[in-house]
């Protein structure tokens, strides 16, 4: 299966600032400034030098920049690496990079957006790739371990 691609239909530029509310159709990027609330029918997202003052209300948003707000986002947040996030998030699937930062309440009560229950497949499939970063952790802190017990191989005598 291939990937659907996201197409942007908006972009709020590097160095623009937007005083009020925003909302728009479509997917959309935002690399300045907006002062208020954003409220997108698709997918928001927020590239490391955007800043979003103010909610969040979108299907999908991926934020390498700064919010300061609360997220409403029923399937999916991403947070990257360079993310900034103070405030409440309410979604069904959340993604956390090493070194974001988040700092408030999540809500993942997936009966709040959704009636139906949630799809066993998808279920399946967060949980195999959860495994699999956790085993990718584990074997870096064996390798960072085994290097450490590399250095001294000396035992100590009993």
């Amino acid at each position: 299966m291939k990937k659907k691609e996201t197409q942007i239909t908006t972009i709020i530029g590097m160095g623009a600032e937007c005083n009020g509310d925003f909302s728009a159709e479509g997917a959309i990027r935002i690399d300045g400034t907006v002062n208020g609330n954003v409220i997108v029918s698709d997918t928001v997202i927020v590239g490391a030098s955007g800043c979003i003052n103010g909610d969040i209300n979108a299907q999908k948003v991926m934020i390498g920049g700064e919010v300061y707000g609360n997220l409403n986002v029923p399937e999916k947040v991403e947070l990257t690496s360079t993310a900034r996030v103070i405030g409440d998030i309410t979604t069904g699937g959340l993604v956390i990079d090493e070194k974001a930062i988040f700092q408030g309440r999540c809500d993942m009560n997936q009966d709040a957006g959704k009636k139906s229950r949630p799809n066993n497949r998808a279920v399946k499939a967060m949980k195999k790739s959860a495994k699999s970063a956790i085993a990718e952790a584990l074997k870096e802190v064996d390798e960072a371990s085994s290097e450490k017990s590399g250095e001294n191989t000396e035992t100590p005598a009993e």
